[in-house]
């Protein structure tokens, strides 16, 4: 057994000094002069333990860590979508994370989304409360923030203390205590805050030291592997190399990969497929990481921590965040575990719910974790590309319930055929590489959605109205009756039920005509020619008659709670006698007699 270097992933919202950090980091390690010490890997930089102590000084002393570790494995890619990406069997590869904050900003959306994340992984981290130098006055005097403090004017160090305490209390809003780093008391139930700044390089020594320290104290079982036994590891990127066709980067996190290996893995329709490794490759030194060409070397072996790229036939149809698995023995059972790793992403599916399509393993339960806790059913969730069948699957949910007739699809592209399909189907896609913008887009659609759907609803309440049966303007006298009338008050509208003074119903609105123009509605003021259905002149109505729109019990209440501020003044007064004739005529449903409408709320 050996202990390896803990796998430290950066993440935090856009702009917010992700990639600067990292390469602050690098940046100082080349400048300690042991660069020869530093090692390059694809997807990640490993910063050895005696950079650290270089770049820690005085501070890491202090901290009195007995034994050492190999160092610390910076993952490069930055952002939760790598860090969704890279798991392992029982959760996230990363041992642990920098959750990194603009100071002067606070909690932004996508911070909270990858705190959402580590806590659902239960990933320890600390964090970087970054860009400290944009504080208007900040002195800086010092690498190490311990010493760079002293240096300050209390008015400025008493202002970082306010950002600081603002971000304690969102994270305690959250379920997390937390502290600046050099005032915790118990860093076993406290978030350490470690204020830095990624482009002057403030800060640094306390945060590689306190990731040093929180992995020696919680961390020294997790970090012991098999040197020598076959590899296990997570792919993070499947793509085209020029020269090399197809290849996988990889990060190794247990044993040994060596050149022509078989190994296992998973593609995007969960199958497992056997390869045999043809090329291992490692990027060269350190100083050509900026290099737009990065060239690779050729290494028979390679041992973990470390990220390497793969050379291998069949290996196109590999699924990004796909387990890998050295498959010299017993290829069974690891076909076994690989397809276990499948199973363990517990996704809730619903009889109705939405359509979800994301890249990687890791990313689809990073997405369904957080729809579920905001409470969006799911009914399919899926790695790969949108597809035909997802359109056709989305256009039966929209018939059922047209909330559900959509498809949210992270990083990944619409195939051909569905974008044919979408738009016969009319069918809404939400497609976006930023997990928060996909998640909005939709709350936001909804909420238009529903606010839309409201309206519609609400215009299918029937509304106070009254006509006059205009003297000698009846036509016919029944099946149907046809008489001019005129609109006293409010819009009368087809298929309207009428009812007389007497509360009798009369018969229902036909159809209406104005100059053999056929009307769906007709508004106060207007005269028009009104086919009334199942009424018989002199029987139900007689010439001179004033009739009432009769009014739904359930619509009479939404009215009263939704629409009466929205009414005119002769709805109101219409309402008002509609109300007294239900009332005056014993109808146990409206309530009290001589009650006023405006009594009623």
């Amino acid at each position: 057994m050996k202990t390896r270097s803990p796998i430290v992933s950066v993440l935090g919202h856009v702009d917010h000094g992700k990639t600067t950090l990292l390469d602050n980091i690098r940046g100082s390690s080349v400048a300690s002069n042991e660069a020869g010490g530093i090692t390059q890997h694809i997807g990640a930089t490993e910063i050895p333990i005696d950079v650290i102590e270089d770049i820690g000084g005085e501070f890491l002393k202090r901290m009195k860590i007995n034994e050492k570790l190999p160092g610390l494995f910076f993952i490069d890619t930055p952002g939760h979508e790598a860090f969704t990406t890279l798991r392992k069997h029982g959760g996230s590869l990363a041992d642990i994370a920098i959750l990194i904050l603009d100071v002067n900003e606070g909690f932004k959306p996508q911070t909270f989304e990858a705190l959402n994340i580590l806590k659902s992984t239960k990933t320890p981290f600390v964090v970087a409360a970054n860009k400290i130098d944009r504080i208007n006055g900040w002195n800086t005097s010092s690498l190490s923030f311990t010493e760079a403090i002293k240096n300050q004017h209390k008015k400025i160090a008493f202002e970082l203390d306010q950002l600081i305490y603002n971000i304690v209390g969102i994270l305690h809003e959250e379920g997390f205590e937390s502290e600046r780093f050099d005032r915790i008391n118990d860093f076993a139930s406290q978030i350490s805050i470690i204020p830095i700044s990624a482009k002057t390089g403030e800060g640094l020594p306390e945060l590689l030291t306190m990731l040093m320290g929180l992995a020696y104290q919680y961390l020294k079982e997790q970090l012991l592997i098999e040197e020598d036994a076959p590899a296990s590891g997570t792919v993070l990127e499947v793509k085209e190399e020029k020269g090399l066709g197809i290849t996988i980067d990889t990060i190794i996190y247990d044993g040994i990969l060596r050149e022509n290996d078989q190994i296992m893995l998973l593609n995007k329709d969960n199958k497992v497929i056997s390869t045999s490794i043809r090329s291992l490759l490692k990027p060269n030194a350190l100083e050509e990481i900026r290099e737009s060409k990065t060239l690779f070397k050729n290494v028979d072996h390679i041992s973990a921590a470390a990220g390497v790229k793969i050379a291998a036939p069949h290996i196109d149809d590999v699924v990004s965040g796909s387990p890998l698995k050295v498959s010299n023995k017993n290829p069974k059972e690891i076909e076994n575990d690989l397809l276990s790793e499948v199973d363990s992403i517990t996704i809730q599916t619903n009889e109705q719910g939405i359509l979800v399509k994301a890249d990687t393993l890791g990313s689809l339960e990073a997405l369904t974790n957080i729809l579920s806790e905001m409470n969006i059913p799911i009914k399919s969730a899926e790695i790969g590309d949108v597809s035909r069948r997802d359109v056709i699957n989305a256009s039966i949910l929209k018939k059922e319930n047209s909330k559900y007739g959509v498809i949210l699809a992270f990083n990944v592209n619409i195939l051909p055929s569905a974008t044919d399909e979408l738009n016969n189907q009319n069918i809404k896609i939400f497609q976006d590489r930023i997990i928060y913008r996909l998640t909005e887009d939709y709350e936001d659609w909804l909420k238009t959605a529903n606010e839309r759907k409201r309206k519609e609803w609400l215009a299918e309440i029937v509304k106070p109205a009254k006509i006059q049966i205009i003297p000698k303007l009846v036509f016919r006298h029944s099946k149907p009756a046809i008489a001019g009338i005129e609109v006293l008050a409010g819009i009368i509208e087809k298929n309207a039920t009428l009812i007389n003074k007497n509360g009798e119903v009369v018969g229902h609105v036909e159809s209406m005509q104005d100059n053999g123009e056929n009307l769906p509605k007709a508004s106060r003021g207007t005269q028009v020619a009104m086919a009334i259905n199942d009424a018989i002149f002199m029987k139900n109505f007689e010439e001179g008659d004033v009739l009432y729109v009769d009014i739904p019990e359930k619509h009479f209440f939404i009215l009263q709670s939704e629409l009466k501020s929205k009414l005119l003044e002769d709805e109101i007064e219409t309402m008002n006698e509609f109300l007294n004739i239900k009332q005056e005529n014993e109808d146990s449903i409206w309530g009290v007699k001589n009650t006023n409408w405006d009594d009623l709320d």
